[in-house]
């Protein structure tokens, strides 16, 4: 490994880099952040119904970009995430949740809340999480809710007023963990984590565990 090692973070959202880069820096110091986003991944998704063999090409293109100069490529929107999965790549590339999954499982919460910014996103990742549990054998019930004025406030990169929407919406929660469905929720789980009492599981920071781990084995 470089002493430096290069991490390519494939975006579709600006929401999402900072919560991102940050994590990196948290727990994976050395790491040297290279952003790539397309703007028009998410709307054009929206647009075709879902994830077209076209959108999925589009995205293996921009991963192949990456692999070509990067050391570990993290995609970090997750509807796209079922591409990350499938590359076979020399390098490590990470599907935004799936480290967040599996501490998700390690760490043996016997209830989660899923917690998203709006209603599609919290229906893909309860889907995903559950049928992830199931093939881990792992039968923690999983729950869901939409933070009101979450979406606004992660967009605007206010998130003292984030942190006020998710506190809000996991308030009086009796589930063992929360696990917040969107990168761009990341900069708010230390301080809803100390509101509501329960540990904050985020892609992001479990991630940028991951890559540390894979490329440093420490």
């Amino acid at each position: 490994m470089t002493a430096n090692p290069r991490i390519a973070l494939i975006h579709a959202t600006p929401a999402s880099i900072t919560p991102a880069v940050t994590a990196l820096a948290a727990d994976f110091p050395t790491a040297e952040p290279w952003n790539l986003m397309d703007d028009k991944l998410l709307g054009d998704a929206d647009a075709a119904g879902g994830l077209t063999s076209e959108l999925r090409q589009r995205m293996r293109r921009l991963i192949d970009h990456a692999v070509a100069d990067a050391d570990g490529v993290l995609l970090t929107c997750s509807l796209y995430g079922p591409v990350a999965q499938a590359t076979q790549a020399p390098i490590p590339v990470l599907a935004p949740d799936e480290s967040a999954f599996d501490a998700l499982v390690d760490r043996g919460y016997g209830s989660i809340l899923v917690v998203a910014s709006f209603d599609t996103a919290l229906r893909d990742s309860m889907r995903r999480l559950t049928e992830f549990l199931t093939g881990r054998d792992a039968a923690a019930p999983v729950s869901g809710v939409v933070a009101d004025g979450a979406f606004d406030a992660a967009k605007d990169g206010d998130y003292e007023r984030l942190a006020v929407c998710l506190s809000h919406a996991v308030r009086g929660t009796d589930a063992e963990a929360v696990f917040f469905a969107q990168y761009s929720l990341a900069p708010a789980a230390e301080r809803v984590a100390a509101s509501a009492g329960v540990p904050v599981v985020t892609g992001p920071a479990c991630a940028a565990v991951a890559l540390r781990e894979r490329l440093s084995g420490a």
